[in-house]
């Protein structure tokens, strides 16, 4: 009997070589790290060292989260990936009142350079290549680390790391925005500017289909509704006079890995496939790095249950084994009691532990795209390419990514997609493994790591100390230059923001000014 793939083409039960009729293996392929990039972004992949074991964390104050880093870091973690809270991720201090229960609750609490100076207490920045999960004041947290590092006595030029500042998908999927598109998409283009500057080896952003995915999109969505997205971002800086090949080198993007392996391997094919010819054919990018889609990939966060959380550890493990076969540049494994609360010490380092086993005690880093030329999976990628141009095109048709965000077809698509698959798990069409299939009576139980409700009010009194402490003249005088900054489309505002978070302005304080200037979203009733 013929399946779906979570994309809705068909799978078909047996693959021969009639699935790739008319199909020159030379030009659908080629080699690694050549175009079209297909097979790998870098000739050598896991040949010669594995990808980045980058594991996310953070919670609570800054001070819990450095010493989860520096845990981390001791058992082989080889970058850090930092989680903020949601009044971090929304430009709220911690002392807001819009900010009260959610303190410290599903990331770490970063109010000001003080709480970043604590958050990277003994880590070496020009070591350690730093992720952070943060979108729409991105600016502001990638310029406290650059403050931070500045204080260690490590230039600018010797950080690497990424900011996943992707505000498009915040429309989309997730809801952490600020500011309307226009103003948003500028800031992007001011910190590509800003990096190109200052910080010339750092990521400056992370396009991100994970969350949509999360939202329920299915691989072919996923893909389709990002690399639009990407080319709102590249058109944008273009517009803004800069040259495609002075920033799109930088450009990195970030996909979700399910357990469906085959499908995520063509995935992540097509995908490297489609953007190298955008790059190439729309752009006229003639940098080979501008041309390759590089992407970290984190395990699928929706597909673990909190019933019979240890089954999650095989989740993962086959959800990693599909990121790698299909060539991802680094990567994060859940832990296996995430659907719970947050991860314990012992569930984040059997998560590394994880990667660990796969690059290390399994032979998938001994040779270069081991799926290469299956019937199947070359099959797949085919059918997913297709699936995907027509999904762009239709984002093309409503005069591209922002305005197709605005009359809610991303959103709508989306919310579909998720509907279906809720309706196919409680129908057991869809199984799941100890929920609708092989259920226990009774769950062991279980105890989970909790968040202390105190911490809300400490970053208080130390947000009351830092004010008491700074020279309130010149964050005033700085956070003015800020907003004069904002008003003009000819300054970049990085420069006088950097100056206001060194005189001890806080988060909330700077996004702020600029809500005072920008103003602040307010999605449509499309959506």
């Amino acid at each position: 009997m013929t399946r779906a793939s979570e994309s809705g083409t068909p799978i078909e039960p047996v693959y021969g070589p009639e699935a790739l009729k008319d199909w020159d293996p030379r030009e659908r392929l080629g080699q690694p790290g050549e175009y079209p990039y297909t097979r790998g972004v870098y000739a050598s992949m896991y040949t010669g060292r594995p990808w980045t074991m980058r594991q996310y964390a953070g919670f609570g104050t800054a001070a819990e989260s450095n010493a989860r880093y520096k845990e981390l870091i001791a058992h082989g973690t080889m970058g850090l990936s930092v989680a903020f809270d949601l009044p971090t991720q929304m430009g709220h201090d911690s002392d807001a009142p819009i900010a009260h229960g959610e303190v410290g609750k599903v990331g770490v609490a970063i109010d000001s350079i003080d709480d970043m100076r604590v958050l990277f207490d003994g880590i070496p920045l020009d070591r350690v290549s730093t992720s952070m999960t943060i979108n729409a004041p991105a600016a502001l947290l990638l310029l406290l680390y650059q403050l931070v590092a500045e204080e260690q006595g490590v230039d600018a030029s010797k950080l690497t790391g990424t900011i996943q500042n992707d505000v498009l998908k915040e429309y989309i999927a997730r809801g952490t925005y600020i500011f309307p598109p226009g103003p948003s998409l500028r800031l992007v283009a001011d910190i590509f500017r800003y990096c190109r500057a200052e910080i010339p080896r750092w990521n400056t952003i992370s396009i991100s289909g994970y969350h949509m995915a999360e939202a329920g999109a299915t691989p072919a969505q996923e893909i389709a509704f990002t690399l639009a997205d990407g080319i709102e971002y590249v058109r944008t800086a273009v517009a803004a006079g800069m040259d495609v090949d002075d920033f799109a080198p930088r450009l990195s993007f970030f996909f979700v890995a399910r357990t469906t392996i085959l499908e995520e391997v063509a995935k992540f094919r097509a995908a490297r496939r489609i953007w190298a010819r955008v790059m190439r054919e729309e752009f006229g990018a003639k940098n080979p790095k501008s041309l390759m889609l590089r992407f970290h990939t984190q395990t699928a966060g929706v597909q673990l249950t909190a019933q019979q959380p240890e089954v999650n550890l095989v989740r993962v493990a086959v959800q990693a084994l599909g990121a790698v076969l299909g060539g991802t540049q680094s990567l994060h494994t859940n832990a296996y009691d995430e659907a719970i609360a947050l991860p314990t010490d012992k569930s984040a380092r059997l998560a590394l532990r994880t990667q660990q086993v796969l690059a290390y005690e399994t032979d998938v880093t001994a040779t270069v795209d081991p799926f290469a030329g299956s019937y199947v999976v070359e099959a797949m990628t085919d059918d997913l390419e297709t699936a995907i141009l027509g999904l762009m095109r239709q984002i093309e048709d409503r005069g591209g990514a922002v305005a197709a965000i605005e009359q809610g077809f991303q959103k709508a698509e989306i919310e579909r997609s998720a509907y279906r698959v809720a309706r196919e798990t409680d129908a057991g069409e869809r199984v799941v493994v100890g929920v609708n299939r092989f259920a226990l009576d009774e769950e062991e139980p279980y105890e989970p790591l909790r968040v202390d409700p105190a911490i809300e009010e400490r970053q208080a009194r130390r947000l009351a100390r830092l004010r008491a402490e700074r020279d309130g003249d010149a964050v005033a005088a700085a956070l003015a230059a800020l907003a004069a900054a904002a008003r003009s489309d000819a300054d970049n505002v990085l420069y006088p923001m950097r100056e206001a978070l060194r005189a001890r302005a806080t988060l909330g304080e700077v996004c702020n000014t600029l809500r005072d200037v920008w103003g602040a979203y307010e999605p449509s009733e499309t959506f």
